[in-house]
């Protein structure tokens, strides 16, 4: 490898002309410079008679041009890290990688490499070098000579501006690249006026940050990455030749697909750096005898080159900035921000628990398989997203089982149109009815094996059951009456949808709303209906974890948030979107319901086997859809929340018994629920994110009843039955006879969500369709935590 520069003494640097000098020598030579925009646009010399007429028409139109030229802010890459610090993209707009270098950042010897080949006299000129313009024309009068251009790096820069702006506009790249007297005389006005405002440094500094040296690098930072996989500053003498060889034809000195062709162009351009003294003759030597010395680095751009799987996360980040206020006030605004680049964007997704989930769901779920799976993970409290995985890996080729669409979230932020949640939204009702006062955990409904959907209020018009629709329970033996801890446990649908009744749909919409989910994930407004406590409306994983952590953090809700600071081009700091928390249900309803989604991981809950390996305190929910179509496992300890959804990417799947999944057949059971599907999965994943963190306690309700005792007869001082749909006039339940430790906190200073939107029109009744136990239900039905509603018998701890 030659040596970089030598000690000897250097040429005196060139004399310097003020700017008034350089305007003067634009003005002057302006006739000439007309007959040069001629040549270097590669047309022929016109007949001498018609010189004198293309220049007053040159003239004419100089006049005409706008002296308002800008230098533009140029796009570059942008950087998005995890919250450790760890890079987990680069992405940047347009296939055009850049990094932006100021002038003591960029080595001499490749701002001394450029000016040699490409504008030797551009210290001495000024917009126009008329000797090189003489010189073009002596040369191209004759026929037999090739053409030669006199264009300046001034003038070279003003173009590459006009090429930037254009960007993947072809209509404008081809205006800024045409071959025409017009464009070269717009380019010689705004070159003059450059050379008023810019030092030469500043516009040599600004040239070779924006041209284009092949393979998506522009600039000389991103080429000497690229060529070298090293910063431009630590390039020796025959790397900066290289380089600065080029950008005159990226295409035809590609050392990559031309070596031969890039080399000899290198050598030519140290010939030119030992002219102008710029190097010693033992530094040509040494520059020319070496090989080219290329370390290619293949372009790396986008969410595609995330490792551990972040690339959705990454495509949601990006999402984020696109879409969210806080990064400008019109869509315009925030694509400009994210197409410009430069930006540092420093994540909420922690590496080590983004490990675990990527890992569970990879290994437990293979990506040849028929169904995939998708996990979030929130922490409480805050809204930050930890983790998001997924099975599919991201990419365009679905031959290689790949996709863009990101299972975890709504259709809106790149994803799908969600899917049914299950009985994983019986919490959702339950939190209603409790924090409105109309329930406590020792309210009891008779839940009998089969019932007719009762009429219900809504937010308009009242439901009718004019169908005689009917709702069962996972199996016939699961007979009331039930008081809410074994409903739950239990996952009772019967139980589910007299609670839904005794408080109305809209007060289920309104809790729904206050807990994040606005809507569905497909964007459709929720569409409540009796059976909407099973689970029937289209939700994401990460609008679950959203719900499931706002019970972790005893009622608080906060928006989710992925990014947590984003530095501009200029190295401010950029406002990001905040997670807005607020208390949205009373403390002691939040802890009502941990107190009864931690009975469901306990004895004969459906998730009882799902404990984890450090025995902490964990509570959550299965939800099983009809048809096994979706299965999942809503889980949390107090500090973080995870959600499992596990079934067909386009919901088309029935995972009943027969099917295998990650090499695991589930002939030996009645098929997938949430237990034993995404359970498994959500059981790993936790596991391995909380090793060796401080273990938390819940804030659990005292005296509250059992979830496994029976409740045939009820406690002594609670009222049997309240709110029971065949009998109207049953009064409320009563309040326990010893009251709970955590009495429910006043309704005082409790934040609300917006009212929901009134509901102009509810359909008369489900379309019915016909389970496996003759039940008739409304078609989409999602059925219970243990199973569904086909009727088939239920497993505790295994659904």
């Amino acid at each position: 490898m030659a040596p970089k520069r030598s000690s000897a003494p250097q040429r005196p640097r060139r004399r310097r002309t003020s700017p008034l000098e350089l305007a003067g020598h634009g003005i002057k030579f302006l006739g000439v410079s007309i007959l040069s925009g001629v040549l270097l646009a590669g047309l022929a010399l016109p007949a001498v008679g018609a010189i004198g007429l293309g220049a007053k028409d040159g003239i004419q139109n100089f006049d005409n041009i706008p002296d308002d030229f800008k230098t533009p802010t140029l796009s570059q890459a942008s950087y998005i890290y995890d919250a450790k610090g760890n890079q987990i993209a680069k992405v940047y707009a347009g296939n055009r990688d850049r990094t932006i270098l100021t002038q003591d950042q960029m080595s001499p010897l490749t701002r001394e490499a450029q000016v040699d080949i490409e504008d030797a006299r551009f210290y001495q000129h000024g917009a126009i070098d008329p000797k090189g313009v003489l010189r073009a024309i002596g040369k191209n009068a004759s026929s037999d000579a090739a053409s030669e251009g006199a264009s300046t790096l001034t003038q070279q820069y003003v173009k590459n501006v006009f090429v930037e702006e254009a960007g993947d506009d072809q209509a404008a790249f081809k205006a800024a690249t045409e071959k025409s007297l017009g464009r070269k005389i717009k380019e010689l006005k705004y070159a003059i006026q450059l050379e008023k405002d810019l030092t030469k440094d500043q516009i040599l500094t600004n040239y070779l940050n924006i041209t284009f040296y092949g393979h998506q690098a522009y600039g000389v930072e991103a080429a000497a990455e690229r060529y070298f996989g090293k910063s431009d500053k630590d390039l020796d003498v025959a790397q900066a030749a290289l380089l600065a060889g080029i950008v005159q034809n990226p295409s035809a000195y590609d050392p990559m697909a031309h070596p031969k062709a890039a080399q000899t162009r290198r050598d030519t351009v140290i010939d030119k750096m030992l002219q102008y003294k710029h190097i010693t003759a033992q530094q040509a030597k040494d520059a020319k005898a070496a090989g080219l010395e290329l370390n290619y680095q293949t372009p790396q751009n986008g969410c595609i080159t995330a490792s551990s799987g972040m690339a959705f996360f990454c495509d949601y980040v990006q999402k984020v900035v696109e879409s969210d206020p806080a990064f400008g006030t019109s869509s315009a605004a925030r694509s400009k921000l994210w197409s410009q680049g430069g930006l540092k964007i420093t994540t909420t997704i922690d590496p080590d628990k983004q490990a675990a989930a990527y890992s569970a769901v990879t290994s437990q779920v293979k990506v040849t398989d028929s169904v995939s799976a998708a996990m979030t993970m929130v922490k409480p409290g805050t809204g930050e997203i930890l983790a998001m995985a997924q099975t599919r890996p991201y990419g365009l080729d679905s031959g290689q089982h790949q996709t863009v669409v990101n299972l975890n979230v709504d259709a809106a932020m790149g994803g799908g149109n969600g899917f049914q949640p299950g009985s994983t939204f019986k919490a959702i009702v339950a939190a209603a009815a409790i924090d409105s006062g109309s329930a406590q955990l020792n309210t009891s409904f008779p839940s009998p094996p089969q019932m007719p959907y009762p009429d219900m209020t809504t937010c308009g018009a009242p439901y009718k059951n004019t169908k005689h629709e009917t709702v069962s329970n996972d199996s016939p033996s699961e007979s009331g009456p039930f008081m809410m801890p074994e409903a739950m446990a239990r996952s009772i649908n019967t139980y589910f949808v007299s609670l839904e009744q005794s408080i109305g749909l809209c007060a289920v919409t309104q809790m729904a709303n206050k807990l994040g989910i606005k809507g569905q994930a497909s964007g459709k407004p929720l569409d409540p209906f009796p059976s909407m406590t099973l689970g029937t409306e289209l939700m994401s994983p990460l609008d679950m974890a959203g719900v499931y952590a706002t019970f972790a953090a005893r009622g608080v809700h906060c928006d989710p948030i992925a990014i947590k600071s984003v530095t501009g081009l200029d190295g401010k700091q950029l406002t990001v979107p905040q997670g807005n928390c607020q208390q949205v249900m009373q403390q002691n309803t939040a802890d009502s319901i941990n107190t009864l989604l931690k009975g469901v991981t306990e004895k004969s809950g459906t998730g009882a086997a799902l404990n984890l390996s450090d025995n902490r305190p964990i509570a959550g929910k299965t939800g099983t859809t009809d048809g096994r179509k979706a299965a999942w496992f809503d889980g949390y300890t107090p500090d973080l929340a995870g959600v499992v959804w596990l079934g067909g990417p386009e919901s088309s799947v029935t995972m009943d018994r027969n099917i295998v999944i990650g090499g695991h057949h589930f002939y030996d059971t009645d098929g997938v629920y949430g237990a034993n599907g995404p359970g498994p999965i959500w059981q790993q994943a936790m596991d391995q994110a909380l090793k060796g963190t401080p273990v938390s306690q819940f804030t659990l309700i005292q005296g509250a009843p059992s979830a496994t005792a029976s409740t045939d007869t009820p406690p002594p001082g609670q009222t049997p039955n309240p709110g029971d749909p065949n009998n109207p006039g049953s009064p409320p339940a009563s309040p326990p006879a010893n009251p709970p430790a955590n009495p429910p906190a006043s309704n005082a200073g409790l934040v609300t969500s917006n009212p929901v939107p009134p509901i102009t029109s509810l359909p008369g009744a489900p379309v019915g369709g016909t389970t496996g136990g003759g039940f008739t239900l409304p078609a989409g039905l999602i059925g219970g935590g243990n199973g569904g509603n086909s009727g088939k018998p239920g497993r505790p701890g295994r659904h």
